[in-house]
């Protein structure tokens, strides 16, 4: 021991040392305790765009927001079943998910717009609807009947013809008696039908084998799916119809949007928007690069008339029951939107 130590000053400085680390632990606790649960449930597998952009996200506020949010990803509908997620929202037991039109539409009627075919052009087109006042309009509706406040759109693909043989396809007569496999829903077989073809409700994992054996003749999916999903092993072309730019929505439940203070809703809305963008680069490069995969592959890619299309599509559309809910000249405001 040293002459200038004594028993009762190394007690003092252990008594000290103790104090200060119960006051560390203290303050990490209430920081822990302090900290926002934002828990995200998405249907993505890990290594899909969808699932990535929320480690975007995550970063961002680790970066910008230090301490304030504690992030919880469920990927895989490990958390809730996929268009499950609107209901545990506005129950308080999730805070953040990817809502789809389909889903938005079952209680915002008017979104059933974005569900039909040649609404949204390319993912540019998107963009500039939903982040322009088209978008503030109906995510007001949203946030009313909904009780979820949209952060930013995002692009999730554009479906394709992807056809068993070799076809001409170049206005929608081209598709007579083309047994085309759709999700079993009447929105889905209404497209179907409004793009020419014989519409045929098939469940997604048989639809390889339906091709292989003929039961269907083609099915419509974005690039990266008939990718993934292995169809251009048993189809011999992919026809650039376009016909629907798919869109879901990044949405967080407005009650626990409102408990955030001013400073906290422009972070957590900025690390949404940065995660969106990465989806959108990301996604648009996979499927400029997958022409030219499938092409190696040895399958024909087309393009038909698309405005042939369009016209076609829309005003079949316009002429049935799902029209009747869109607001009055909405379609035209959106076809107008450059």
């Amino acid at each position: 021991m040293s002459p200038l130590t004594t028993p009762s000053t190394t007690l003092r400085r252990r008594s000290c040392l103790t104090l200060a680390a119960a006051w560390s632990l203290t303050t990490q606790l209430a920081g822990a305790q302090g900290r926002q649960a934002l828990r995200i449930s998405s249907p993505a597998v890990s290594d899909d765009w969808h699932a990535r952009m929320w480690t975007v996200l995550k970063d961002q506020l680790e970066q910008t927001a230090p301490g304030q949010f504690d992030v919880q990803i469920n990927l895989n509908a490990s958390l809730f079943k996929q268009g499950a997620e609107p209901v545990a929202m506005a129950r308080g037991n999730l805070e953040m998910a990817t809502l789809s039109a389909f889903d938005i539409a079952k209680l915002v009627p008017e979104f059933s717009i974005f569900t039909a075919g040649y609404v949204i052009r390319d993912p540019a087109h998107l963009l500039q609807v939903f982040n322009g006042p088209i978008g503030q309009e109906l995510f007001k509706r949203v946030t009313e009947k909904l009780d979820i406040t949209v952060l930013a759109p995002i692009y999730y693909g554009t479906r394709q013809l992807n056809l068993r043989e070799r076809r001409t396809v170049k206005t929608p007569a081209d598709l007579k008696g083309i047994k085309l496999r759709m999700p079993g829903s009447r929105e889905w077989l209404f497209l179907g039908e409004a793009l020419g073809a014989t519409p045929t409700p098939l469940a997604f994992g048989e639809v390889y084998l339906g091709l292989r054996t003929g039961t269907i003749d083609a099915q419509d999916n974005p690039l990266p799916t008939v990718k993934s999903a292995k169809f251009y092993e048993v189809t011999q072309q992919i026809t650039l119809t376009s016909h629907l730019v798919d869109v879901l929505f990044i949405g967080v439940a407005s009650k626990f949007w409102s408990r955030l203070n001013p400073a906290q809703q422009a972070k957590l809305k900025n690390a949404a928007q940065s995660a969106a963008r990465y989806n959108n680069e990301n996604r648009i490069a996979d499927e400029q690069q997958l022409v030219d995969y499938f092409k190696g592959q040895g399958l024909s890619m087309t393009t038909p008339d698309v405005n042939a299309f369009r016209k076609s599509v829309q005003a079949a559309y316009l002429n049935s029951e799902y029209a009747k809910v869109w607001p009055k000249e909405l379609l035209e405001r959106i076809n107008a939107t450059k």
